[in-house]
Order: C-alpha cells, then sequence, then structure tokens
C-alpha cells in the first residue's frame, strides 16, 4: 500500500463515521467546504481533458462524492434537529445567500433541483445509456479495423495492443457511467426528501422540544434546511454538469475551452450579425441602448479581429495554388520515384475471391495472415514483411498469385463454394469432382461439393475449405523464397534486437570480423535449406569462433550448421527410432572432391557432363525409392562434400535434405535405406 492511497481510505473511514457519530458544528462547515472544492476541481477536470478515458475513475469517484455528500447530509440534519444550529457555512447560506427569507430560499433550493434533476441528471442519464450501447455495438468493427491496419502495415503491434486495450476499457467506461448516472438522480431525489424532512420535523422538534412558537420554528428550521439543501446542492449540480460533459465529451485534440472558442467563432461573419440584431432590438424595442450597444459593438469589434487574424484565402486562388502543387509534384523527381517502390510480399486476386478478404462477409484472410507471419517467426526465425492484399480486376474471377519483391512466385485457382478433396493415392474416380491440382505440393485433387464431402472423407480423402488452401499455400512459397526476404536491412533488425539481450557476442561478430552484409549471406544459406535462424546466439557463438579464420560465408555457414546440431538433429528425426537415409560410396564423394575448384573468389564444384549426369541419375533413383515408401528423402555425406552435393541438386531436387555426419547428433541411430553409386 503506497502513501498516496491513505486519503481515500481516510475519506471513506470519514464517511462511515459521519453516518454513525455526530459532529462538531466547526468539523461540520470544514467538511462541506472541502465538498465544495472536490466538487469544483471535478468539473474544471472534466472541463479540461481531452477525451473521457483520461478521467476513467470518475464512476467510481463518483459514488464516492455522492456518499461523501450524502454523509454530510446526515451529520447536518442530526446538528440541526438536534441542537438547531447547523454551523457556519450553512447559517451563511441560509442568511447571507438567500437573503435571510426562508420562502426565497426554498424557492431557489426546487429551482436548483429541477435543473439538476430534470435537465442535467435526465439528459446525462440518456446519454450515457445510449454511449454505452453504441460503444458495445462498435467494439468488433474496431476490432476487425484495427487487425486491418496492423495486417496492412500501418501500424505496429505494440500499437494495436495499446488500442485494443483503449477499446476495451471504453466499453468498460461507458457501461459503468451508464450505471453510475443513477447515483446522481438518486442524489437529487435524496436531496428534495432531507430538505422536506428538516423543515418538517425541524418546526415539531422547535415547539415541542425547544419551546418555539411556530413562526419562529418555521423560520429557524427553514432557513437551516434550506441553507443545507444548498451547501449539497450546489456541490451536486457542479458534479451533474461534470457527468454531462464527460457523457457528451468526443475525443478531440485540445480541452472544452479550446474546442468551443475554436468552432464556436470559427465563422466570424455571424459575429457581425449577432452583433447587429442586439443593436437593433436597443433601437426598435423599449431595452436600453446602454445595455445593447456595448454588447452589439463588442461582438462586432471581435468578429473584425478574429477576421483579420485568419485572413482566409480566396478560393479561386486556393484551387490555382492546388492545381500549380499538383503540376510541380508531377513534374518533381519524387513523385517518380515514389512509383519504383516494390512490395515484398503481394497477394492479388480476382473479384470472385473477394469474399476471402471482406470480413463483412465472413473472410477472415487477414487474420490468417497475421496467424501465418507468428508461425513463420516462430518457424524460421524470420519477421516475414507485411503481405499486401488487393484485388486485381485483370485476373480471372477466381484466380490468385502471389509476388515476392515484384516477381510472381505463385498462382492458384480457388472455387469458394466447393472443397479441395486431396487424394489418398487411390483411383481418383471414386468421387465426383472437378479435377485439380493442390497448389502448394502439386499432388492430385479435386474440387468437390458439400453433399459429398463426407463420403470424400471416409473414402481416405483429405478435405479442405478454400481459406485454408489459399494460407498453406502462401506458407509454402514464403517459406521456399525466405532467403530472398532476408536482405541487409532486415538483418541489421535480428542484429539489433539481439544485442539488447547479447550484447558482447554481437560485437564480437559485427561490424569486425564480419560485415552485415556477411552475416545475411551466412543466414540466408541457412534459410534456404529450410534451417531456422531463430537460435541467433548459437548462430553468432559460431561466427565469433570461425569469423576471424576466413570470410567464406559458404564455409561459415557449414560452421553454423554443425553449430546447430541437435536442432537440424530434431528437424528431420521422425517418430521412428532411426533417421532413414541415402549415403554418397567412396567413389562418389571422391569424383566429388576432385571437382571442387578453388578460386580468390571462393570454392565451387567443376564436374564433367559425364559424372554431374551419372550422379544426379542415381540421387534421383534413390530418392525416388525413399517417396515411394512414404519417407523423407535425406543425403547423408561427409563434410567435405556437403555442400557440394547441395550445389549439383538444388536446380533439380530443391526439396531434398543434404546432410552431414557432424550435423547430426551421435546418440541417433542412422539407418542407410541406399547408396549412390557412380560406376
Amino acid at each position: 500500500m503506497q502513501a498516496r492511497d491513505f486519503p481515500v481510505i481516510l475519506g471513506v473511514v470519514l464517511i462511515i463515521i459521519m453516518l454513525v457519530i455526530p459532529l462538531p458544528t466547526w468539523l461540520l462547515s470544514i467538511l462541506i467546504m472541502l465538498n465544495i472544492s472536490l466538487a469544483l476541481l471535478v468539473l474544471l477536470v472534466s472541463m479540461n481533458m481531452k477525451e473521457p478515458l483520461e478521467l476513467s475513475v470518475f464512476p467510481s469517484l463518483l459514488l464516492v462524492l455522492t456518499l461523501f455528500r450524502l454523509g454530510l447530509n446526515v451529520s447536518t440534519t442530526r446538528a440541526i434537529l438536534g441542537t438547531g444550529e447547523g454551523g457556519g457555512v450553512v447559517e451563511t447560506f441560509g442568511h447571507f445567500v438567500i437573503g435571510g427569507n426562508a420562502l426565497v430560499g426554498f424557492v431557489v433550493f426546487i429551482i436548483l433541483i429541477i435543473i439538476q434533476f430534470i435537465v442535467i441528471t435526465k439528459g446525462a442519464e440518456r446519454v450515457s445509456e445510449v454511449a454505452a450501447r453504441f460503444t458495445l455495438d462498435a467494439m468488433p468493427g474496431k476490432q476487425m479495423s484495427i487487425d486491418a491496419d496492423l495486417n496492412a502495415g500501418a501500424i505496429s503491434e505494440h500499437q494495436a495492443i495499446e488500442r485494443r486495450e483503449k477499446i476495451q476499457r471504453e466499453a468498460d467506461f461507458y457501461g459503468s457511467m451508464d450505471g453510475a448516472s443513477k447515483f446522481v438522480k438518486g442524489d437529487a431525489i435524496a436531496g428534495i426528501i432531507i430538505t422536506i424532512i428538516n423543515v418538517l420535523f425541524g418546526m415539531i422538534i422547535g415547539m415541542v422540544q425547544m419551546d418555539m412558537s411556530l413562526t419562529e420554528a418555521s423560520q429557524t428550521f427553514t432557513l437551516l434546511s434550506v441553507g443545507d439543501g444548498l451547501v449539497s446542492q450546489i456541490p451536486a449540480l457542479m458534479i451533474s454538469t461534470a457527468t454531462g460533459i464527460i457523457v457528451t465529451r468526443a475525443a478531440s485534440n485540445g480541452n472544452l475551452g479550446q474546442d468551443i472558442t475554436s468552432q464556436l467563432f470559427a465563422f466570424p461573419t455571424m459575429l457581425y450579425v449577432t452583433g447587429a440584431t442586439i443593436i437593433l432590438l436597443g433601437l426598435v424595442t423599449p431595452i436600453n441602448d446602454i445595455i445593447t450597444l456595448p454588447i452589439g459593438g463588442l461582438l462586432a469589434v471581435g468578429g473584425y479581429f478574429i477576421s483579420r487574424a485568419r485572413k482566409p484565402a480566396d478560393p479561386t486562388d486556393t484551387a490555382e495554388m492546388d492545381e500549380e502543387i499538383q503540376a510541380d509534384e508531377m513534374k518533381s523527381p519524387e513523385s517518380v520515384v515514389n512509383l519504383l517502390s516494390v512490395d515484398p510480399i503481394e497477394f492479388e486476386f480476382g473479384y470472385g475471391l473477394i469474399p476471402l478478404a471482406d470480413t463483412n462477409q465472413g473472410g477472415d484472410l487477414l487474420d490468417r495472415i497475421v496467424m501465418i507471419r507468428r508461425q513463420l517467426a516462430l518457424e524460421m526465425g524470420l519477421v516475414i514483411p507485411v503481405v499486401r492484399i488487393r484485388d486485381n480486376i485483370q485476373l480471372q474471377p477466381n484466380e490468385y498469385r502471389l509476388k515476392i519483391k515484384g516477381s510472381e512466385m505463385a498462382t492458384g485457382e480457388l472455387l469458394l463454394d466447393h472443397y479441395l478433396a486431396i487424394s489418398p493415392g487411390n483411383d481418383d474416380d471414386l468421387i465426383e469432382g472437378i479435377p485439380t491440382v493442390e497448389p502448394a505440393f502439386n499432388m492430385p485433387a479435386k474440387w468437390i461439393t458439400e453433399s459429398v464431402k463426407e463420403e470424400a472423407e471416409m473414402m481416405g480423402y483429405t478435405v479442405v475449405d478454400p481459406p485454408s488452401v489459399v494460407s498453406t499455400h502462401i506458407t509454402e512459397i514464403i517459406k521456399a523464397y525466405a532467403h530472398e526476404l532476408l536482405g541487409r536491412q532486415e538483418t541489421k533488425q535480428l542484429i539489433d534486437h539481439m544485442k539488447e539481450t547479447y550484447p558482447i557476442i554481437v560485437d564480437e561478430v559485427t561490424p569486425s570480423p564480419l560485415s552485415v552484409g556477411e552475416v545475411q549471406r551466412v543466414l540466408a544459406n541457412l534459410l534456404k535449406e529450410k534451417i531456422s535462424i531463430r537460435n541467433l546466439p548459437v548462430i553468432f557463438e559460431t561466427l565469433a569462433d570461425y569469423g576471424k579464420m576466413t570470410n567464406d560465408t559458404d564455409l561459415l555457414t557449414e560452421y553454423v550448421r554443425q553449430g546447430l546440431s541437435r536442432q537440424i538433429t530434431n528437424q528431420y528425426m521422425t517418430d521412428e527410432q532411426s533417421l532413414k537415409v541415402v549415403t554418397l560410396s567412396g567413389r562418389a564423394e571422391k569424383i566429388l572432391a576432385e571437382g571442387v575448384q578453388q578460386t580468390e573468389h571462393g570454392n565451387y564444384l567443376s564436374l564433367d557432363p559425364q559424372s554431374s549426369q551419372a550422379l544426379l541419375e542415381n540421387i534421383a533413383q534413390q530418392v525416388e525409392q525413399m517417396a515411394i515408401h512414404a519417407q523423407t528423402p535425406i543425403i547423408l555425406c561427409s563434410p567435405a562434400v556437403r555442400m557440394y552435393v547441395r550445389q549439383l541438386i538444388e536446380r533439380y531436387l530443391p526439396h531434398v535434405a543434404v546432410l552431414s555426419y557432424n550435423e547430426l547428433e551421435a546418440t541417433i541411430e542412422v539407418q542407410s535405406v541406399g547408396v549412390v553409386n557412380v560406376a
């Protein structure tokens, strides 16, 4: 518990004391002035805030202040009826403020009650109800708008979280205000009842117990009761006004005073009209000119100075100026430069696929894209750039395509009213449908209607809805080209993020001995072979160890792969006890080793066409045999030739993993299911 919590706790305890224990009149006077001060403070704060959430505690504060005011009513009632005295503040309001006339005071009190109860409280209550309902109804739309802005890159994830929290707080605030406005209404009713009780029972007590005459008792207790009513209802009126200001306040860049002055005086010519009208009233009616002429003249002078300060430009000149500015912008080199920007990832679709992205029609593509980016960040360790989603009338209605850095990488076609049934490998004529190919993995499939969906699932088909088809396709394409999405700028962001927690490791790697570009090439090499770079600390530890010995990024990639041996082993190990691989014969490895050419720019593989063709054919045969037995094709070879085997097959067999013995944990069992031989 902090020190600033004690005043609130003591205030609540004091309220309980006021309800039970009689207080001296001098203390009541102090508390009454404190009540007026707090009410005035709340009113002024409500006028100076820019949006309601700046005073989000107001519903609870309203309850505490109302209870405090009612506690004062109870204490002053006890003092008035018990001793015939209400304290200096109550007596001052009873004599000085209302001139000692009980009837006038009672009328003023009734008018205050009417203003508060019928005008302010009733209006604030209605506005609170409407605001609460509209805020709750608008929550889903606001949430989807935030998700769309996040996916489009207009806001960061931190900003999205802040906006979602703000929406939730607004809903909670207006919901609380809907109930808190009832406190004000009940307080007004209680004020009337308490005053009437004080007057009636005061007269009875004055005549019966204090031996006063009817006139004396009426005068004394009516003045005290009305004074007590005024000192409680004036703060209540201020709190009611603050309630009305808060619930009617819209978010703005300024406070209430700034908004009123800037918007009310936005049209200076209206001040001339108003001033002339007031002066005319003084001339044609019996109203004294001494009153109307200064007011009308002041309005006219104010309109003149405001008009002079603003000096609005001629609309014709403004339009001509806008045209000149637009013409200059079109001629400027910046306008051409802006056309050169290329989005890292673009997803375009025909008009028939608009329901995929339209949230009003149930489309969840934006949400799926967000989840894809999260999934790839966890799997690959790479922050995928924002995916730009747009419709393209040049495409066929059901066609879509995915671009990476402006180049088309994949296309596909969806039938939104169908399901994609992927063949289990049996006869494809088992069910009726439109023949097609599953876009992500190029497997034979059919578009089927919902009526045969259950039948297809019973026959072993994998049935997928269209949004899942396109999401899987986007995911696989981004994985395949992740190394192209990692540039120097993205690498620098990863390095900066890592430097926050591992500054020493980063300092040992870059900018010396390795540049950001060299680190980027190592990471791109890993991504190209589907190796996650999420474990950056291990990668940088290895680069720190070997970066001083060589700056050959291909060789450094091999060292990093060996440092990630546990990760690579877990990546390729299945539920089986052993890892099934295809190995290279000694003859094949010797041919590869002898074909390595060393240059000043690095090493590369240079084989004669016959040897290259023989190796590729043999590898392709072994990979096909593994695929027939539903085994993941993996080639295992010595560390010296691993990257050259990869160079040999990456153009023809890009999905085949090539591992070295040093990249596998010593504890796992390796089973060779084939050998690559060369005659």
